[in-house]
């Protein structure tokens, strides 16, 4: 059995740069390069590593596999990758597909945000914990409006540094990640025929759980549990299903245990207890204080309104 490989961490910009083989950074907290520039070494292993910092990588030919946690998946044309600190990284593939990636890689280490709304507002931004297969998707245009906004940061951090470097820089990079977010609602509305896929296989998957004759035992299924199911992140999948039913995934699945548990008030003698043991909920009074908050009836009331 091979050795688990070990991630290399890299705690500063100019750690990556010396790890690529680049010139040290012009600037220790924030970097723009062209993956074209970064030297290719077919001897050099390839390594999984921990970043300190923020990544933002768009990729206009990318040949090899990205790993991003657990997740592997192909990039095709136009992809933007965002990363957040602390987050595992592995490049995996033949060699020689390694070299002429072409497009650009922005990197933010967090001490350049101190002291701007921007270092409690990044770590909003849903999509700096998605995964690769959840990469934004951009059309010629949008990718050029982005390479833009990168060159002009890298423009004000290679000119000559004053009081307001850091302002100009943070506003650059806010406008940028404003823009991100535009594009992944655009990407929610433009990919719905696929979306609508991940609705179907989600209401298929609910209906299988509550199906299972042991859900007493198993208990309320986690969000988590559907979201790896569906290859997604938790966050990921809530804006998914948000935008195609208006519902987190939290509520979709509360709704299904609602109207589960109204078929079963209303067809059958079960009792309020057997009911709830049924539906996963280890305390029956949890089952009748969700269902009276998500109904103002109770359980007993529903029923008897059917005479």
């Amino acid at each position: 059995m091979a050795a688990k490989q070990i991630p290399l961490h890299l705690k500063t910009i100019t750690e990556y740069h010396h790890m690529l083989g680049l010139p040290k950074p012009e600037h220790p907290l924030v970097s723009l390069t062209r993956f074209e520039d970064i030297p290719y070494n077919p001897e050099q292993p390839l390594k999984a590593i921990v970043m300190n910092f923020y990544s933002i990588a768009l990729k206009k030919t990318f040949h090899a596999r990205l790993k991003y946690g657990q997740q592997e998946v192909d990039f095709d044309e136009g992809v933007m990758l965002f990363m957040a600190p602390a987050q595992v990284l592995a490049i995996d593939g033949p060699r020689e597909t390694v070299d002429g990636h072409k497009g650009w890689l922005l990197l933010i280490h967090p001490d350049l945000l101190w002291g701007t709304e921007l270092l409690k507002k990044i770590r909003r931004y849903e999509f700096f914990d998605y995964k690769t297969n959840e990469a934004l998707h951009l059309s010629d245009i949008e990718q050029q409006l982005i390479i833009r906004i990168m060159q002009d940061i890298r423009q004000e951090y290679t000119a000559r540094i004053d009081h307001l470097s850091q302002d100009v820089i943070v506003a650059q990079l806010e406008l940028l990640l404003t823009y991100a977010e535009r594009f992944y609602q655009r990407q929610f509305i433009t990919r719905k025929a696929g979306n609508y896929q991940v609705l179907h296989k989600m209401e298929a998957l609910v209906n299988s759980y509550f199906e299972e004759s042991d859900l007493h035992l198993k208990g309320m299924p986690p969000v988590k549990y559907f979201a790896d199911a569906l290859h997604l992140s938790p966050g990921y999948l809530s804006r998914l299903l948000k935008s195609l039913t208006g519902q987190s995934t939290k509520q979709f699945i509360t709704n299904k245990i609602i109207e589960l548990a109204k078929e079963k008030l209303s067809t059958t003698n079960l009792t309020m207890n057997e009911i709830a043991y049924m539906l996963g909920f280890e305390h029956p009074q949890s089952f009748g204080k969700l269902f009276k908050m998500q109904t103002r009836m109770s359980p007993l009331e529903f029923r008897q309104s059917f005479g």
